[in-house]
């Protein structure tokens, strides 16, 4: 007997399309900008058949900040992850992460959730605190990779460091959308070769350039 691959049924695609159209309008006005009528209007549908696979407003929100971790850690993370473990992931995740602030259209709805949910207790709020909590130990991850194959200093922090490289990432963000994201790239760029040089990294000059990979 042949297996055949599994179809999504019509109705979870039908969900897909809706939830991918949240994460647009979400990206443009951010999740609390985001209501179930403004949804159905989008995508032709009534207020009872975008409930029919949202149960409530916070539910969708909820969705939405899944998809978008999804794809953060799909174009971020796991290409980085065919990386020789040590410096070279830790600076192809950099590379990736700061790339990522460029393909991202109207904004990142993960940075964005931060602004609206950081002092406002509830699901969506302990849901954006575990996605962040997750994504730096992630990074601490990296460095402490790049410590034990002796690129990083034995005193390095992971944490610290963790902070650090996420405060890059963070600068370049903004200002990608206040001053164009050539000129943010280059700072960014300098700041983690920088960044490198102080926990002991010879400054190749290609802090964020590609990296061999393992054959």
């Amino acid at each position: 007997m042949v297996a055949t691959a599994a179809t999504p049924t019509k109705g979870a695609a039908t969900r897909e399309v809706i939830l991918a159209r949240a994460f647009e309008l979400a990206s443009a006005n951010g999740l609390e900008g985001l209501t179930i009528g403004s949804l159905a209007d989008q995508v032709g549908m009534s207020k009872s058949g975008v409930f029919a696979h949202f149960g409530s407003r916070e539910d969708l929100q909820l969705a939405v900040l899944e998809l978008a971790g999804r794809r953060f850690v799909d174009a971020v993370l796991m290409p980085a992850l065919k990386t020789r473990r040590g410096l070279p992931r830790l600076r192809a995740i950099m590379r990736n992460w700061l790339e990522w602030g460029r393909t991202t259209v109207g904004g990142c709805v993960l940075l964005g959730a931060v602004g609206e949910y950081d002092d406002r207790p509830g699901p969506l709020r302990d849901h954006v605190v575990a996605q962040q909590r997750q994504w730096r130990a992630e990074i601490a991850h990296a460095v402490q990779l790049a410590i034990d194959s002796g690129e990083l200093e034995p005193r390095t922090d992971p944490e610290q460091m963790s902070f650090e490289l996420y405060s890059i990432a963070l600068i370049v963000h903004f200002d990608s959308g206040l001053f164009g994201y050539a000129p943010a790239l280059a700072r960014g760029q300098e700041a983690l070769r920088r960044l490198l040089r102080a926990y002991g990294v010879a400054d190749s000059g290609e802090a964020a350039a590609p990296d061999r990979r393992d054959s």
